[in-house]
């Protein structure tokens, strides 16, 4: 039942192998063990899904493919539980984030954060002016540079330490339930089979 379950809800082998953001692994994609489905190889997919899909970065998909390859994991559930943060689920689930991090690093979110945030953004409107090309792509790495520094610790510290912390959880947890309900299914169809072989 878990297996059958599993596999309805799971993407096709060639869709993952045909999604364009993975053609970078795609000579890693055609391994048969990556599409199995069995205890071991979905709960370390919800471990590795659930995980990436809270971090806060571009490219989840290649780092939820690497570590499927890397941990044998199944790599169409690796894929499809990072899609849970999608353009309407970030929001939400960042701004909680951040909000967690502030609290576990003992720090209040202050307005004027915001405030300089803004002011930060606001510059990268006169950047170059008549600078040369080479001269303006100096002065747009200097005002990113200036700007991690300048947001670090009030915005983007406090979000990946919430984000690496609400991963880890969801996904120790993802795969916990993941090895109870195969457990339990086990045991009912083992029990099953007992009554069977009773009533013959």
């Amino acid at each position: 039942m878990a297996r059958k379950l599993f596999k309805r809800f799971t993407p096709k082998p060639e869709t993952i192998r045909n999604h364009k953001s993975l053609q970078l692994v795609a000579h890693w994609l055609h391994d048969p063990n990556l599409f199995h489905l069995n205890r071991y190889s979905v709960s370390m997919a919800f471990l590795i899904g659930l995980f990436w899909a809270m971090v806060p970065i571009p490219f989840q998909m290649i780092f939820a493919t690497t570590f499927a390859i890397w941990w044998r994991a199944n790599l169409p559930i690796s894929v499809a539980l990072v899609w849970l943060t999608n353009p309407l689920t970030m929001p939400p689930i960042f701004f909680a984030s951040y909000k967690l991090g502030t609290w576990l690093l003992g720090r209040r979110p202050e307005s004027s954060h915001h405030q300089s945030f803004a002011e930060w953004v606001g510059q990268s409107d006169n950047l170059c002016g008549e600078l040369s090309l080479f001269d303006c792509g100096g002065a747009w790495m200097q005002w990113l540079v200036s700007g991690f520094d300048q947001l670090w610790h009030p915005f983007i510290k406090p979000l990946l330490v919430g984000s690496l912390t609400i991963g880890v959880i969801a996904g120790i947890l993802g795969a916990l339930l993941v090895r109870l309900l195969w457990r339990v299914q086990v045991t009912l169809r083992w029990r099953a089979r007992l009554r069977e072989r009773d009533q013959s």
